[in-house]
């Protein structure tokens, strides 16, 4: 048995044999030196050949963090700041790309991640910015500039909620016969946000710990704005009767498969994102939404295919993944808050969405 499968069982054993997925998920993925994040895993990568396990878009296509850096530079000329952080930054390809673009335009970088083997590949790969970028493990009680956080909330832990005959569980993780792990369900008084038509059991997600996270960005950030990128839906889509087996999905090894029972600590565990709690939860907190659309419309209306026209065609031929609607320019949206009085950023000058929220 490994030490993270030692220390699951020994939490469910103090917890009278039962902890909710969001706790189940919050250490598989982060338990210190055993968790999926903290350990040596190459996770990201292009191909199951290198040991990683998914590909983003900064690792897919430089012209990713190019283009997204003329919307960070209009929120920083906007907002009067120079500043710019950055949540989870994988292997430091995005901030790579904002900041040879960027240049003297950001006088200070900083990286929020939590993983110790991720900082030491984004050193590696930002060391000719040593002198803009810094390390921390938790934000200040105030600061100021442009966050960006590209696929951060689809790796928050959330909690499973399970309709059966009519009764809704919190579904979480007991341990098995075989010394594995189990579901095991409980009645609780949790509900998702909308009711969900018809009596079929219903199995889905709520994001408490995502919203938790926007609503402290909202409460610390005094001037500035946010720029989020993930996989995910409006309210509305997200609890849809025919979505009625959740969006929990993991990968490895460039492969996705729907249990993140199995090979605990070896592969990714992620949930789609709910953008209409997230934008609840910014405006409960004092910020502006400031435009959502999807990345396909963000990143054309912030000037990707000019560039592009003139690019080799191996580099067009991958940037345009980003914006395929089939490939990620669907599926991925982008929201944007902001303090202060609204403004209309250029990603969002065409296809803006929010009125779906």
């Amino acid at each position: 048995m490994s030490a993270l499968h030692a220390l699951l069982h020994r939490a469910m054993a103090q917890s009278q044999g039962w902890i909710g997925f969001d706790r189940f998920m919050a250490m598989a993925l982060y338990a210190p030196g055993m968790g999926y994040y903290s350990g040596g895993l190459p996770k990201l990568g292009s191909t199951p050949q290198g040991g990683s396990d998914f590909v983003t878009a900064p690792e897919l296509s430089p012209w990713f963090g190019r283009t997204l850096a003329r919307s960070v530079a209009e929120a920083l000329t906007v907002s009067g700041t120079d500043q710019v952080w950055e949540f989870g930054a994988g292997t430091g390809a995005l901030a790579h790309q904002l900041l040879s673009t960027l240049g003297s335009r950001v006088r200070r970088y900083t990286i929020v991640d939590l993983s110790g083997d991720l900082q030491a590949r984004q050193r590696v790969t930002l060391q000719a910015y040593g002198h803009q970028v810094q390390w921390v493990s938790e934000l200040p009680e105030q600061f100021s500039g442009v966050v960006v956080g590209n696929e951060v909330l689809d790796a928050m832990p959330v909690q499973l909620l399970w309709r059966g005959q009519g009764v809704w569980h919190e579904r979480g993780v007991t341990t098995a016969p075989d010394g594995g792990f189990a579901w095991g369900d409980r009645p609780t008084e949790l509900r998702p946000p909308l009711a969900i038509e018809g009596e079929h059991d219903y199995l889905t997600e709520i994001h408490t710990q995502a919203e938790a996270f926007v609503h402290t960005l909202a409460e610390r950030l005094t001037a500035g704005a946010v720029f989020l990128l993930d996989y995910g839906f409006p309210e509305r889509e997200y609890y849809h009767p025919q979505r009625h087996m959740g969006t929990v999905m993991c990968h490895r090894l460039h492969r996705a498969d729907p249990d993140p029972l199995s090979d605990v600590g070896d592969k990714d565990i992620t949930a789609h994102v709910n953008f209409t709690g997230i934008a609840l939860a910014a405006q409960a907190a004092g910020l502006q939404v400031l435009g959502y659309t999807s990345q396909a419309h963000f990143l054309i209306n912030s000037g990707l295919l000019e560039p592009l026209a003139s690019a080799p065609l191996p580099e067009r031929t991958m940037a345009q993944k980003l914006i395929t609607e089939h490939e990620m320019g669907e599926l991925f949206k982008v929201i944007a808050l902001g303090v202060g009085e609204p403004w209309e950023p250029l990603g969002f000058a065409r296809g803006d969405r929010s009125h779906t929220l």
